[in-house]
């Protein structure tokens, strides 16, 4: 499964894999893909550090990535509390009201939040930067589009290749002219943040849009045979991210959440803005329709979202409140339906990509060619 792009990071197969537990990213670049640790989780440079230096010790001197979360303008002295006090108190009243309305006990007294995603947070992806280009990532993706300018050229000094994600062949284009590397189309299917056109309509498009430049496919891919379907469009790869929170090494820590991941369908997700402030693919839960719910006050915009609900995600998650239980996940998570290694999945995935390959031949009339 080589292409242009996988070659030229030299990876076995064109498998990019985008997770938040490092075990997996590592097990990914093991297995022959390129394995890509999100940061957003990060919000102390010396957690990424270690987690890094771990990475380092366990990929055999095979090239893995990052992926931050920044918005592509700068902008200058606005800190956390500032954006706090900027919360609506009616709001805030709502998340208390949710909360007791199922039963969900307080953290305990002086316990801080374990899921704050201040990471969304200019100021705490470029310190997370700091500590990534002492490390020999090939790769840095960022989850908002394109990085600001300073960025982009900061990657391409250290001979990092960037990546931005796009929803749209407007989007491609716009990364294309600031200079990014590898545009990665997300297609309406992917868990996360994410756009409204499918994956079958956006690879060409964007593919086209944004030629020469290698493009990856995203969104509902989980099998192999979908994986030769995004190359059979003119993809140089794949970047999968749900169908890893299921696997054995992944650090959910959360049994009741891992059982909701395995018995949802692919009609259990949807596009919310009660996780982060921006449409965000995730499972439907009782937390997501109260935020979806009219009669309620909506979300904020990003990154306001996110701080109000960080302490109360926290707590759904460490008492496992199972109807307000959820994650980002997109609508493969139907055929998420068991827990197997990392490398069962990489060789389910290249299995079914050359059973793929050899039907199309079958087909065209070239078997045994």
């Amino acid at each position: 499964m080589k292409t242009e792009l996988s070659r030229t990071l030299g990876i076995e197969h064109a498998i990019f894999g985008f997770t938040p537990f490092p075990a997996v990213a590592a097990a990914i670049t093991r297995a022959g893909g390129f394995g890509v640790l999100g940061a957003v989780r990060y919000t102390a440079p010396d957690d990424l550090a270690r987690d890094l230096d771990w990475m380092q010790e366990h990929t055999d001197g095979l090239p893995y990535g990052l992926d931050v979360v920044m918005p592509a303008k700068k902008v200058e002295g606005v800190s956390e509390a500032d954006v706090e006090a900027m919360i609506p108190e009616g709001h805030r009243e709502f998340v208390r009201e949710t909360l007791a309305k199922h039963g969900v006990p307080e953290l305990a007294e002086g316990e801080a939040s374990g899921w704050r995603i201040t990471g969304w947070m200019e100021q705490v992806a470029r310190s997370q930067l700091d500590v990534a280009f002492d490390y020999p990532i090939k790769l840095l993706a960022n989850a908002l589009g394109s990085p600001p300018p300073d960025v982009v050229a900061r990657a391409h000094d250290h001979g990092v290749l960037v990546a931005a994600l796009a929803g749209s062949a407007r989007h491609a284009r716009h990364h294309a002219d600031a200079g990014i590397d590898v545009v990665v189309a997300q297609g309406y299917e992917a868990g996360g943040h994410t756009g409204e056109i499918a994956s079958m309509v956006l690879t060409p498009e964007v593919v086209e849009a944004v030629a020469p430049l290698p493009v990856l496919a995203a969104g509902g891919i989980g099998s192999g045979e979908q994986i030769a379907a995004g190359l059979a469009l003119g993809a140089q790869g794949v970047w999968l991210g749900s169908i890893w929170l299921t696997a054995a090494e992944a650090e959910l820590h959360s049994r009741a959440l891992t059982a909701k991941l395995l018995a949802a369908g692919s009609g259990d997700t949807v596009r919310s803005r009660a996780l982060t402030g921006k449409p965000a693919r995730q499972l439907r839960t009782e937390w997501t329709d109260a935020w979806d719910d009219p009669a309620g006050p909506g979300p904020l915009p990003m990154p306001l979202q996110g701080l109000l609900v960080a302490e109360a995600v926290s707590r759904i998650q460490k008492y496992e409140v199972t109807p307000l239980l959820g994650t980002p996940v997109g609508q493969i998570v139907g055929r998420m339906n068991s827990e197997r290694s990392v490398r069962q999945i990489f060789d389910e995935l290249t299995r079914g990509f050359e059973q793929a390959v050899d039907r199309i031949n079958r087909i065209a009339g070239r078997d045994g060619q």
